[in-house]
């Protein structure tokens, strides 16, 4: 096994294990093979009959025979020709069919073994790399198999008749001809040696290829946000040049083998016809016999360049083949000797965790997730949540420490049992292509209509679709019913209503809902899950404020734990982040250690990367229980006692200069001219060119 996962990518199968697969594909089908075989063994033998009986009628003519020695052999090669067309094409045809079920097979073992992969090996080798192995290099198999296979068997075969049927004739003249083919054997040997490796390395660019193109179009508005335009075109341009290099080598091996075996073509026949012509001066041989001989040879010139031709593509799709088969090689769970879980209970001890060329995110976190029990982790951006959920549903597993359900190791756990067990939601959702009932019931193919419908219904999502031309029947995706960021979430969430893991993360999943579809869906969730275990990694407070317990994560460290009530009466971080979140003016909020615990983890306020801030230019204020400010139209953020922004670089509370006032409980005012302040489950105020409030 050469392995490309050196440099973090999916390995490559070596040769010896290509070749075990390919036997192992061709036992699959053995019979459909041998079938193939044989008719390729006759069609070669039907073939051989023309030159042979052309001979004979060259011999019998100049014996001074008559017309009746001539006729007979005649009909002879008609009747090979044409058992040699009809053999020929049922070969091809059963060929074709044999190629096909096992570029079946491929496909399933392929599917079967990406599914199986354990999500950090996925991340760690790029999703262009697997694209390219599940696409270019199967397709690139599927050809192999479907029509360089079977046209190099009748190739081989024919071109082993031919010889064989040359030194039947004369030993003397098949063993010229041999002699004729070495330029051509020393030409396959320099590209055989030399043609693996290039193949390889030119699939190795064009998954690096992908992955750049993959990777700057999902991530668009990023680059776009950060002006990150130019490194990203050098970043394409670079890959795109390896890539450039790669097939520019191929094609040199293609373009120094392929001219030297066309002028070798023609050595096997002079060869033969010049000792054949001083044999057959001597009375060694017979004229038939020469032209007979030089017939074949002149035959096995389409058999060997067909096998030529399909050597090089053979080597191709070879390469192709090691990088799909690679897959059977990439790192496992150890799952095989991982007990089954105990209980559902999860514990982290002394996890710590570093991205590769990158500092330690988790610095030692101890926790543990009581079965049942809705979690919430709140932090700031970068405190590490999101890798702590990570290590929660074994997509990753701890430099140090231990993160375990039942205890056993999650990341232990085969990832089929893994799935059924541990669910993580992120932002990050996927509509496939098919209807709507498809993309729910890869969550649980034997769902009936009637479930799903309870699913879509549990997050707020049958209403759209039963509005849909086709209902569940409806196509989405490209080129069908386009879906949105907030409705793709809904359907994730229902999947995972149909999946009904025991444990459910949340990795910021409602973040594109607005806040009431939002609340609405997590209440859903709440209800539908009740008994099961939620963590919920929390942007929004209410999240927290419903949670049985609440996780305060700062830079790495779990430094406050406990219920909603617990956390505020302590007055830290949470609490600052709580009364700012309300806007209370409380000490809290202006001093003490909660004042730096940026408004991420359920803020008044979110913006695009991370980012924070009440008011401003598309800046979101978002409340709980009660109105929420929506995005500021006018480009003034709403100010405090000096120039930063709520939750801008200076955190500081925001004063009060007549445009700001707060009602009872927690609700906030908005300033603006003509700005719109819109209440959640509240009543709703709009003021125009003063100051606005919205009361309880």
């Amino acid at each position: 096994m050469t392995a490309d996962d050196a440099a973090g990518g999916l390995p490559v199968a070596g040769r010896m294990r290509v070749r075990r697969a390919a036997l192992r594909l061709v036992r699959a089908d053995g019979r459909a093979f041998a079938a193939v075989l044989v008719l390729n063994v006759l069609a070669a033998a039907a073939g051989l009959a023309g030159p042979w009986l052309l001979g004979r009628i060259i011999d019998h003519v100049r014996a001074g025979g008559g017309t009746a020695g001539v006729d007979r052999p005649a009909v002879g090669i008609l009747v090979a020709a044409l058992a040699q067309l009809l053999l020929a094409r049922w070969a091809r045809y059963a060929g074709h069919r044999f190629g096909e079920r096992t570029l079946a097979r491929v496909r399933e073992e392929f599917v079967d073994r990406a599914l199986a992969l354990p999500a950090s090996v996925v991340e760690r080798a790029g999703t262009g790399d697997l694209t390219t192995r599940g696409t270019a290099d199967v397709a690139a198999v599927g050809t192999t198999l479907r029509t360089v296979g079977p046209e190099l068997l009748v190739s081989t075969v024919q071109a082993l008749f031919v010889l064989v049927a040359v030194f039947l004739l004369d030993p003397l003249l098949g063993a010229v001809g041999i002699l004729a083919l070495a330029p051509v054997g020393g030409a396959v040997r320099w590209y055989l040696r030399r043609a693996r490796d290039g193949y390889l390395r030119e699939g190795a660019a064009n998954s690096e290829v992908a992955e750049v193109l993959a990777a700057t179009a999902s991530g668009a508005r990023t680059v776009e946000a950060y002006r990150l335009a130019g490194r990203r075109v050098a970043a394409s341009r670079e890959a795109l040049d390896a890539s450039r290099r790669a097939r520019l080598y191929t094609l040199f091996l293609r373009s120094v083998f392929f001219p030297a075996v066309e002028v070798s073509y023609v050595l096997p026949v002079a060869g033969v016809l010049l000792v054949g012509g001083a044999l057959h001066a001597r009375g060694a041989v017979t004229v038939g016999a020469v032209v007979a001989a030089a017939l074949y040879l002149r035959q096995f010139t389409e058999p060997l360049d067909q096998i030529l031709m399909h050597v090089e593509l053979l080597q191709s799709s070879g390469a192709s083949f090691a990088r799909v088969e690679g897959l059977a090689g990439a790192p496992r769970s150890a799952a095989d000797r991982a007990p089954a879980p105990a209980d559902d209970r999860i514990d982290v001890t002394g996890a710590r965790y570093a991205y590769e060329n990158g500092g330690e995110v988790l610095r030692g976190v101890d926790l543990t997730v009581r079965p049942g029990e809705r979690l919430a982790v709140v932090g700031p951006s970068g405190a590490g949540k999101t890798t702590l959920s990570r290590l929660l549903a074994g997509v990753d597993a701890p430099s140090a420490g231990s993160v375990t359900v039942g205890g056993v190791p999650v990341a232990a756990l085969e990832p089929e049992r893994l799935r059924r067990q541990v669910v993580l939601v992120t932002q990050e959702h996927h509509v496939f292509l098919g209807t709507v009932r498809d993309n729910l019931r890869i969550a649980e193919p034997a769902a009936s209509d009637g479930q799903l419908w309870s699913a879509l219904a549990a997050v707020g999502a049958d209403t759209w679709v039963r509005e849909l031309p086709g209902g569940l029947d409806t196509g989405l995706g490209a080129g069908a019913h386009p879906v949105d960021g907030a409705r793709a979430q809904q359907l994730a969430l229902a999947r995972v209503v149909l999946a009904d893991p025991h444990t459910l993360i949340l990795d910021e999943a409602t973040a594109l809902l607005d806040p009431s579809t939002a609340r609405h869906a997590e209440r859903a969730l709440a209800a539908v899950l009740r008994g099961r275990t939620v963590i919920a990694v929390a942007h929004r407070l209410h999240t927290a404020h419903d949670a049985d317990r609440v996780a305060v994560m700062e830079d790495g460290l779990l430094t406050e734990l406990g219920t909603h009530e617990e956390l505020v009466a302590s007055g830290g971080a949470y609490a600052a982040l709580w009364h700012t979140w309300h806007g209370d003016e409380s000490p809290a909020v202006s001093g003490g250690e909660g004042r730096e615990l940026v408004a991420d983890a359920g803020p008044g306020a979110v913006a695009d990367d991370g980012r924070e801030a009440v008011g401003g230019a598309g800046r979101e204020a978002v409340g709980s229980d009660g109105p929420e400010a929506v995005r500021q139209a006018g480009p003034e953020p709403v100010r405090g006692a000096g120039p930063e922004p709520v939750a801008g670089r200076s955190r500081e509370a925001v004063a009060d200069q007549g445009r700001e006032a707060v009602a009872d409980q927690g609700r906030k005012v908005v300033a603006g001219a003509g700005r719109e302040t819109v209440a959640d489950d509240g009543p709703q105020a709009v003021a125009d060119d003063g100051p606005e409030a919205v009361a309880g």
